[in-house]
């Protein structure tokens, strides 16, 4: 089943539960191509993948990030910012390598060349009627334990996961926020930004108590900022320090 482009990016929903049965090799090499595709800053493509189809290290990831999708979809793709290969490269054809890495707009570029390869990944493995699942919990819940296991060099650290599998559920959609809270014209802001904030908040609670599957009494603001509770613990500067990224520079 092919989607098109409205229908796969105004219906994407993110997957939690899969069957257990193998994406097409023809899907897969479309989502691989869609990646290859990506644009990137500078076209200097600072960014890697790693494709997991090994059970026993899906399932290893799984233990560590308590995330079932690990195991439970066909792959996971593992988004990385990569400067190693320029390093690589470079010192191949014996060039001065100035570490853009170490500065804060390196660390930006990576990140972002990585975020928008996975999203290359949403939409075609989307409009071939996979499910998908972005987890950015990989990024920060072991990244010494999750670098070691995916064997990350320096330069290499991971931005984000992807489970990418044949869909067990399709969850009701979200509401997200309105296109006036989300596109601003020509600056930024409204005068009733939080007005909108606090009805966007009903919906979303309304949203919560009526879904089809563990609804509950939960706002949108209370959980977005118990998330940013929680990751006020995560030690990600010490981790990107240890691949070689944020220095003292």
């Amino acid at each position: 089943m092919i989607k098109n482009v409205e229908e796969t990016l105004l219906n994407r929903r993110s997957i939690r539960r899969y069957e257990r049965e193998s994406i097409p090799e023809d899907d897969l090499r479309f989502i691989r191509e869609a990646i290859r595709n990506t644009p990137t800053s500078y076209n200097g493509q600072q960014f890697s993948v790693i494709e997991i189809s090994d059970q026993s290290l899906k399932e290893q990831l799984a233990e560590i990030v308590g995330q079932k999708q690990f195991k439970t979809s066909a792959r996971v793709f593992a988004f990385l910012s990569d400067f190693n290969k320029i390093a690589v490269a470079a010192k191949a054809k014996g060039l001065d390598n100035p570490g853009f890495e170490n500065t804060v707009d390196g660390l930006i570029v990576g990140t972002v060349d990585a975020s928008l390869a996975m999203m290359s990944a949403i939409v075609a493995a989307n409009s071939r009627g996979l499910g998908t699942c972005p987890i950015g919990y990989a990024r920060t819940v072991a990244p010494a334990r999750i670098s070691e296991l995916l064997g990350l060099p320096k330069g290499v650290y991971l931005v984000c996961a992807l489970a990418v599998g044949v869909p067990r559920e399709i969850p009701d959609l979200k509401p997200k926020q309105p296109v006036d809270l989300l596109i601003f014209n020509n600056k930024y802001g409204t005068e009733d930004m939080a007005d909108k904030l606090l009805e966007y908040d009903r919906a979303f609670t309304d949203y919560h108590r009526n879904r089809s599957s563990n609804p509950s009494d939960e706002d949108w603001v209370g959980e977005i900022l118990g998330y940013y509770r929680e990751g006020m613990n995560y030690t990600m500067r010490d981790a990107l320090k240890a691949q070689g990224y944020a220095q003292e520079r």
